[in-house]
Parts: C-alpha cells; sequence; structure tokens
C-alpha cells in the first residue's frame, strides 16, 4: 500500500463536518490490498489506549489527555504520521510501562489532529495491520519500540463456509442495530455497503458491546474465518439480550395504562411549577389543611370540609370540576365561622354617633338607641329586623352606617335593586361550572365577622322573573327563628346568621311582599321641614362639598337665609339629594373663580345665589287665590313625600256629563264619581238647584296633566270643589284638605299626614282640614311641625263644606 492513499485522508477537512457527523471511510478489497502490502517501519512510538481497541482498517478518535500521548501524537503528526496503538491491560493505570500493554496492537495513521475548545487534543487515526511489539527501546518522553508484522491468515475469497460466515455477521449486525436504540440506523447503510469481508469483520469487531480485553482477544486471532466465528458467538450474546430488554420493555410500556401516564405528567408539571416559582397542588392542599386547623368551626363542619378536601385531592387538577372544588372549600377557610366583634353598648356614645351624623330624625334615632339597648340587655341577636322606609335621600342607609359605628361592628351593604334572580341569595349549586355563593354568603366573606351590621338597600324594590323570586328567597334571611340555619345552595351547609343586625331601607312599603313585610319593623323616615334641611345643610351638605372641592370656609361662606333661598327655590323633595347638588354649583363657582382668579364675593347674598344657579325654579307648589269658584287645594303624598295639589272645576252648558282630566288614576276617578252623586243626592242640603246638573256638563282637572296620579286622599277635595263650582262661592283662603269619602257622606282617614303637612308648610297654608281619626297622626309629629297651622278634624262631608266654602260669591260669578 503506497503512502498516497493515506495522503488523501489527510487532506480531508473535517472542520465542515458537526460533532453528530460520523466518519466511516469503507475500504474497497482493493485499498485493503494495498495497505496490506505496505511494509512497516523497524521502530514505532507506541500509543497505549485506555479503552478501546483498534482494528485494521477502522477509523477512531482518540481524545488525549496524557503528557507523553500529546507529545507523541505532536511529533508524529509533524513526522511520519505512522504510530503503533496497543491496549493497556488496566484502564486505571495513569502511566503504563511495558508490562502495562499489550504486546499485539495495531498500526495507525494520524488522519487528522484537533484542538478542542476544552483544551484536550483529539486526533482520528485509521488502523492499518497487526503488529507486535518486539523490543521496547524508550519509555519516555513516549514509548517507543521494535515492531515486526502479526501475519493474518486469509481464506479463499470463495470459501463457501467463509461466505456463509460473513452473511451471518450482516444478518446479525443489521438485526443489533434495528433492534438497539443506542445505534443510529444510518449504521445499516454502511454493513450493506462494505465490499472487504475482512473489513467486515474488523469494523463489526471493533463495534460490539463487549470489553476491552475480548475485544483485545479477537484481535489476536491470526485466522479471519476463525475471528469471525468468535464474534459470532458474541453477536447471538448481544442480540438475545437486546431481544430479552426489549420484551421486558413492551410488557412494562404495556402495563403503564392512561393513570399512570397522568401521574407521570402531573410528577412533571408538579416539577416545572416549582421551577417557576408557583406552588404545586399538594403544597395547595397542605396549606388548606394548616389553615383549616385554625379555624373556629364545630366538628360537623370540620368533618365535611375535610372530607370535600379529601376529594380534591383525589381530582385530576385540569378538569374543570376541580377549580369549583378549590372555589368552594377557599370559601369555607374564608368564612368567618363562629368569629364574632365585640359590641360597645355605650348608649351615650351611640347617641352622639346618630346626632353627629344625622340632624333632625328624633323619632328615629330614640327608636334605634331603645333597639341597641333591648340588645345590651338581652344580649342575644334574635329581635326584630328594622327597615327604615320613606322619602329618597333623608338619610336611610346612612343611619345603618352610623349603628355600625355606633356598635363597633362591621358594616356591608348589599344594594336589591332590581335583583330578579334567587341566586343571588341563595347562590347556585357547585355543580355548575362558574357557581358562585349567594350575596350574604359573599358579604360575610368581606365582613370578616359573623355579626356585621347588614345593611339590605332598597328592599322594595325586588323584582320577579322566571328565575325564581328572591323576595321569598330573603324570607329565610329575615326570620329570627329560621336564619340560624340559612341554607345557601353552593356552601351546602346552614350559616347561622342569628347574630347578623339586618337593616333594610325601603321607598314604598307597599311594593314589598306582606310575608317579608310581616318580618320587619317598619320604622318611618319622613323628610325634613325647611329648617332642617338649612340646618343640614349648613353642618354637613356645605363642608362636605368644600372638601371635595378643595376648598374650606375660608373661601366660601353662606348664609341661612342664602341656603334657604336655595332649599325653597331649587329643590322640591323630602330628603336632601337635590339640595347637595345645588351646594355643589355653588361651590364649583366659587372654585372656578378661584382658580381663574376672578373677583368674587367671599360672603354670597340672594343675587349671587340667582347669578349661579338661574331664576328660583321650584314656586309652583306655592298657594294660589281664591278668587276662582272650583279651585280647591288638596295635599298628597308622593314617592318624594308630600306635596299640594289643586283640583280645579269648571261648568259647561250640556246634558250633565261628568269629565274627569289629569292622568288619574281609577281610585280618583272613582271618588270626583262619588263627590258628584252625593251632591246630586243632598243639593237641598247645599243650597243647589237641581235642574243645574241637567242644563250644564261638568269637567274635573287635576294638574299636572303628565304626572301620573292616584289615591283616595282627594276626595274631600273633589267634594269641596264641586260645591263651590255649582254655589259660585268662595274657597277659604289659606286652607287645604285632605280625607277620603264615601257615598253615604262620611269622611275617612288616609296615610302620609306628616308629609302632607311638611308640603303645607312649604306653600304657607294656615289651615288643615283632616278626618277625625287622623288626630292621633298628628299626635305623633313634633310640636314644631304644627307651629302655624290650624287643624279642623271632621267626620261628615257636610262639615267640611261649612268649613271650607266661605258666604262670599266669587268675582264675575256665573248665574246658573
Amino acid at each position: 500500500m503506497g503512502n498516497s492513499k493515506f495522503s488523501n485522508f489527510d487532506n480531508m477537512s473535517l472542520q465542515g463536518i458537526d460533532e453528530d457527523s460520523e466518519l466511516i471511510p469503507l475500504l474497497t478489497p482493493e485499498d485493503e490490498e494495498e495497505m496490506n502490502s505496505e511494509k512497516l517501519p523497524e521502530t514505532l512510538p507506541i500509543l497505549p489506549l485506555r479503552n478501546t481497541v483498534l482494528f485494521p482498517g477502522v477509523v477512531i478518535p482518540i481524545t488525549a489527555g496524557r503528557d507523553s500521548s500529546i507529545a507523541l501524537i505532536k511529533d508524529a503528526n509533524n513526522g511520519s504520521k505512522v504510530i503503533g496503538v496497543v491496549s493497556q491491560k488496566d484502564e486505571n493505570v495513569e502511566n503504563p510501562g511495558v508490562k502495562d500493554i499489550n504486546t499485539l496492537g495495531t498500526v495507525a495513521r494520524i488522519l487528522r489532529v484537533l484542538q478542542m475548545p476544552d483544551g484536550n487534543t483529539t486526533v482520528i487515526i485509521q488502523g492499518k495491520k497487526r503488529f507486535e511489539v518486539a523490543e521496547v527501546l524508550t519509555e519516555k518522553p513516549y514509548m517507543t519500540a521494535t515492531v515486526r508484522e502479526a501475519k493474518e491468515e486469509r481464506p479463499d475469497p470463495v470459501n463457501p463456509e467463509f461466505l456463509a460466515i460473513i452473511e451471518s455477521v450482516k444478518e446479525l449486525a443489521l438485526k443489533i442495530i434495528k433492534d438497539n436504540p443506542n445505534i443510529p440506523s444510518d449504521a445499516s447503510f454502511a454493513i450493506k455497503n462494505i465490499q472487504s469481508n475482512s473489513f467486515l469483520i474488523n469494523f463489526v469487531a471493533s463495534n460490539l458491546s463487549v470489553d476491552v480485553d475480548i475485544k483485545q482477544e479477537l484481535l489476536e486471532i491470526p485466522s479471519l474465518q476463525e475471528r469471525a466465528l468468535a464474534m459470532l458467538k458474541y453477536m447471538n450474546v448481544e442480540l438475545q439480550k437486546l431481544e430479552l430488554k426489549n420484551d421486558i420493555q413492551s410488557k412494562v410500556r404495556t402495563d403503564l395504562d392512561q393513570q399512570q401516564r397522568e401521574y407521570f405528567l402531573h410528577q412533571q408539571m408538579k416539577t416545572i411549577q416549582e421551577e417557576l416559582g408557583g406552588g404545586s397542588y399538594e403544597e395547595e392542599i397542605e396549606e388548606m389543611r394548616k389553615k383549616a386547623k385554625k379555624k373556629k368551626w364545630g366538628k360537623k363542619i370540620n368533618d365535611h370540609f375535610m372530607k370535600e378536601l379529601a376529594k380534591m385531592q383525589r381530582m385530576n387538577p385540569q378538569v374543570a370540576e376541580y377549580s369549583i372544588q378549590r372555589n368552594y372549600l377557599e370559601l369555607f377557610i374564608d368564612l368567618p365561622w363562629n368569629e364574632f366583634s365585640k359590641d360597645k353598648f355605650d348608649l351615650a356614645r351611640a347617641q352622639k354617633i346618630l346626632d353627629r351624623d344625622h340632624y333632625g330624625l328624633e323619632d328615629v334615632k330614640r327608636r334605634i338607641i331603645e333597639y341597641l339597648a333591648v340588645l345590651k340587655l338581652r344580649n342575644d341577636m334574635k329581635s326584630p329586623i328594622l327597615c327604615f322606609y320613606g322619602p329618597p335621600g333623608v338619610g336611610k342607609t346612612s343611619l345603618g352606617k352610623s349603628i355600625a359605628e355606633a356598635l363597633g361592628r362591621e358594616y356591608v351593604r348589599v344594594s336589591l335593586g332590581g335583583l330578579r334572580d334567587e341566586a343571588e341569595i341563595r347562590g347556585h349549586r357547585k355543580t355548575y361550572i362558574g357557581a358562585m355563593p349567594g350575596r350574604i354568603i359573599q358579604s360575610l366573606k368581606k365582613a370578616g365577622k359573623s355579626n356585621p351590621v347588614f345593611i339590605l338597600d332598597e328592599i322594595d324594590k325586588l323584582s320577579n322573573s322566571h328565575q325564581g323570586d328572591p323576595s321569598s328567597a330573603m324570607l329565610e334571611v329575615l326570620d329570627p327563628e329560621q336564619n340560624s340555619e340559612f341554607h345557601d345552595n353552593f356552601l351546602e351547609m346552614g350559616y347561622d346568621l342569628s347574630k347578623v343586625m339586618f337593616v333594610a331601607t325601603a321607598n314604598n312599603i307597599g311594593n314589598i311582599q306582606p310575608a317579608l313585610r310581616d318580618r320587619m319593623e317598619m320604622i318611618p323616615v319622613s323628610g325634613y321641614t325647611i329648617e332642617e334641611k338649612v340646618e343640614i345643610a349648613k353642618r354637613h351638605l356645605l363642608p362636605k362639598q368644600l372638601k371635595e372641592h378643595g376648598l374650606s370656609d375660608k373661601n366660601l361662606k353662606v348664609g341661612k337665609p342664602q341656603l334657604e333661598k336655595i332649599v325653597e327655590g331649587y329643590t322640591r323633595e323630602s330628603g336632601v339629594r337635590g339640595l347637595e347638588k345645588q351646594v355643589a354649583k355653588v361651590v364649583r363657582n366659587t372654585a372656578k373663580n378661584i382658580a381663574m382668579e376672578l373677583e368674587h364675593n367671599l360672603k354670597l347674598t340672594n343675587d349671587d345665589i340667582v347669578t349661579i344657579l338661574g331664576p328660583a325654579r321650584m314656586e309652583r307648589d306655592k298657594y294660589e287665590n281664591n278668587d276662582v269658584a272650583g279651585v280647591v287645594t288638596g295635599l298628597a303624598w308622593t314617592s318624594v313625600g308630600g306635596d299640594i295639589l289643586f283640583i280645579e272645576s269648571i261648568l259647561t252648558k250640556g246634558k250633565g256629563n261628568l269629565t274627569i282630566t289629569g292622568n288619574l288614576g281609577k281610585v280618583m276617578k272613582e271618588s270626583a264619581t262619588i263627590a258628584m252623586e252625593y251632591i246630586k243626592s243632598n243639593c237641598d242640603l247645599f243650597g243647589i238647584d237641581a235642574d243645574v246638573f241637567e242644563k250644564y256638563n261638568v269637567h274635573i282637572h287635576v294638574p299636572e296633566g303628565a304626572t301620573p296620579k292616584d289615591g283616595p286622599s282627594a276626595g274631600i277635595t273633589m267634594l269641596t270643589s264641586l260645591v263651590s263650582l255649582f254655589t259660585q262661592r268662595k274657597v277659604k283662603k289659606s286652607l287645604a284638605m285632605t280625607g277620603e269619602i264615601t257615598l253615604r257622606g262620611k269622611v275617612l282617614p288616609v296615610g302620609g299626614i306628616k308629609e302632607k303637612i311638611l308640603a303645607a308648610k312649604r306653600a304657607r297654608i294656615k289651615e288643615l282640614i283632616l278626618c277625625e281619626e287622623n288626630r292621633k297622626d298628628i299626635l305623633e309629629i313634633k310640636e314644631e311641625y304644627l307651629k302655624g297651622l290650624t287643624f279642623h278634624y271632621v267626620t261628615e262631608m257636610h262639615e267640611v263644606v261649612a268649613l271650607a266654602i266661605t258666604n262670599q260669591k266669587v268675582k264675575n260669578a256665573k248665574k246658573l
């Protein structure tokens, strides 16, 4: 074999081959013959290998770590590039001597020397032919020795036995490559394409998974045929091991069912979560268990919680039910089971807080103090549930807040306005995705205590739908006999609401379901007088608005006369919300002037109020004159408090028809009909000619026509209007009235007396006509509200006419 052959390998560039690539030059028979014919040098540098054996024709990479090996490779690479390679008897010997190496090895040629990034030297060598070490010449700096060729016995290439052995080697090699996942499948192409039989034997022997000693034994066999037979034995053993291993793995893989596979995936997911900094599911469950030990709940609840926790532990965290179960258990832990705040039953302090926050409302505040006093003596929350009812803006909701502060309890408010789904109160069953507890349980969780002051705002505005009746669901909440075991669908356990202090608010108690109304103690919160509104504006509204607009009392002063002008001219309400808006306008105007550095009065005058708010708009509820027949002032109750209204009637020539207008309801229309029929029946009593009823049509109107009006309060007012019309006599000046009538001439009592009296005072009315049975309502009203008013109590209709109708004819009286 000439040098030219090896020089071709030497000129190959390995830099373009990545580290995963394999360099397997396949020798042809011609190459092999050329290599065998090459003569060996007399002396060779000897390179001991720790853990491998080099066979003729095979290319292997070697990493040199010893200083002697690196020096040998360097010198050989700079010289003839031919070295002798032998294997060590014991790979643990660091500096092998003559006794530590095998004497039979392989002559090799250096194909490439590579300096690796880690500092090591990697050399790629190719075996040429076998040799024996004759005599070691030197051991330092590296071993050199005289060598002699070890002859190989080559069988006849057409020997049928040898060819059969070669076929068996190929067949077994291909099977091993197929069954061994660690050998790349590309190796099978190399086996199939090897043309040289001797190279095939050496190539397969070099890659056998056997110990170095066995490989050395194979190398030392001089006969290629014997070497192939010995190799077949080891190949069969290796193939049997692989088949057995694959068979075992197949059985084990079959036994791994879906659940075990998911378990491994979950374990991987757990590890990933921990790496990312998140807690694992087990940590979450353990944390819940620790929190549960600190709760003050009873054994029954604890057992239920632990049972549900165990159920969650068995769940797959990826299913939708897992998150619902977790939310359920977190709610259990967050709820304040048997956790109560200590009540402060200092009634004097409570009175101060109520007086500080609310001006007026003396009756309401007295009832609250009585309520707290009973709680202090009984120390039991099974007492009536309070319901403050009255027009908007009078302070019903803020009363509840003051009660909470006075008692030292948590304050919770739930707005029930427009609520139409029963599940909002009782919650959803947790079998539904997105299930959550009802508002009651959610609010208790938010409060953090089991005895807050719980405001049920706008309880009269609960509405029904196809999803249930929320007002019926509230029955259990507000019944002291039942709410010790309030059942929430999501919670699935009874929760004790008996220590909660429920305070409801409403505008119109007529809209509250009777069974629900029966469970509450109704406390009326009526409107404010003008004087009270002025005080509220001065003490509360003005300071609040100054603070909200970044001002102080040094920037703006509003006197009581100016506040009274705002109340009378720009608001028409029982509460003070509209008043607060008008005060805010005044404050905003001052803030604008200060910001723009404009001149402005520190103390506002009435003219300033008109400039800022415009002309007064609320003068229409003032009393009108009595110059026209048939115009009478009545008193009405509305959802925003008391008001005055005017009943007007007029005669036109016709056939005695009665027309009623003014957007009236059925009750008011019936009152007009009753009044008309009563007058016809008793025309002699009132001095009216019976023929009038046949000659004239009567039209009754109640302004304003766009405002819906209904109720029985205008009965006696309509009667007075018709008598005044038919007699053409004046109605008494500064007089108003309210009461229901019957066909027999009786006057019946009506409600909303306090609101109506406040409306009368606003309209500067001096005298009022009421039913005798309403006298008791007057006795409940503070005297200061009644100052300047004269009350006339009646039982019969003719008494009303006698008090209201004067003997003086109106101007331009008609002749009937």
